[in-house]
């Protein structure tokens, strides 16, 4: 027990937790949008894969991480666009929909990832972003080291979080968004798009997605699996409902989140008896479950959550 004391108590820890929080930061964002608007978005899981592996492969190929980001926000984008088709403008169910996009781009990226680079023994990788320490700030004692010396991508995670929170509270655009999705009714007799705006919101959640996605394979692995994603969007999910909407709760949930799964990596490298490590693997999920079965019981979803509009129907 004491060395795992010895690794939570160092800087490193710190910065891991950071580093595993970003892409559910980014993920928890863009579900957050999406379900605001009034649009649950299942395919979160797919869109995380599709996007991971285009934006790996446009790297790869291009040799510009930066491309690999920008097509894999696009194609976060694009699938954010493909769901609101269905769910938005046919107002078809929401949850076959999300699974339905789930499963096509989970089968995309398979299919995709095998044409281009076939059947390889050794996965192929790239060089991905490297940290990128912040002048003065780096050298602060502790919390310099952690925050201030990350990569690009969890920098732009860290300006998401107060950004998402001034334009859902402080825009027009995101009073629209908050009315679409309490009151689409009242929104459209105020001269709101209510389809419009839905739409807005769920590519741009899809965007956040990709960056999500981006991040996995650019960042945290430079690599790309199968497994790369491994239900973090089903973790964001309920991280959206942990932190009951908001920005800042929501980001602070997926810190919760990560300092677990942080916690238990470090458990592993302890060596803790001769518990199984699977056993460890669960923790952050059994925290998952155990945080929506305690929060969802006061938590107020947004009231046009899971429900299409139809502008004939009165």
């Amino acid at each position: 027990m004491s060395a795992l004391f010895e690794q939570i108590l160092q800087v490193g820890f710190l910065a891991a937790i950071i580093r595993i929080a970003t892409p559910l930061a980014f993920a928890t964002l863009g579900e957050m949008f999406s379900e605001r608007a009034g649009v649950l978005n299942l395919g979160i899981e797919g869109i995380m894969l599709l996007s991971a592996m285009t934006g790996f492969t446009a790297a790869s190929l291009s040799g510009s991480l930066w491309l690999g980001v920008l097509v894999a926000v696009l194609t976060g984008a694009l699938m954010g666009a493909l769901h609101a088709l269905f769910t938005v403008a046919l107002g078809l169910s929401q949850h076959v929909c999300g699974i339905g996009v789930t499963l096509f781009c989970s089968g995309l990226a398979y299919f995709l990832y095998r044409l281009i680079f076939g059947q390889q023994s050794v996965p192929p990788n790239i060089k991905g972003f490297q940290t990128l320490p912040i002048p003065v700030l780096s050298d602060i004692p502790v919390l310099g080291p952690a925050v201030f010396n990350q990569f690009s991508l969890v920098y732009m995670a860290i300006i998401a979080i107060p950004l998402a929170a001034f334009v859902l509270y402080r825009t027009p655009w995101g009073l629209s968004v908050r009315m679409v999705g309490e009151n689409p009714r009242a929104a459209d007799s105020a001269g709101v798009g209510v389809i419009a705006t839905r739409f807005q919101a769920v590519i741009l959640g899809g965007a956040l997605m990709g960056l999500a996605g981006a991040f996995l394979s650019m960042a945290q692995f430079n690599a790309f699996t199968f497994g790369v994603v491994s239900g973090r969007g089903w973790v964001a999910i309920a991280l959206v409902v942990f932190g009951r909407w908001d920005p800042w709760r929501s980001a602070g949930a997926a810190l919760l989140f990560a300092f677990v799964d942080a916690l238990q990596l470090r458990m592993q490298a302890s060596g803790l008896g001769h518990i199984p490590y699977e056993a460890f693997l669960m923790l952050p999920f059994i925290f998952t479950i155990v945080a929506m079965a305690v929060m969802s019981r006061n938590a107020v979803a947004p009231s046009a959550l899971l429900k299409p509009f139809r502008r004939e129907e009165r």
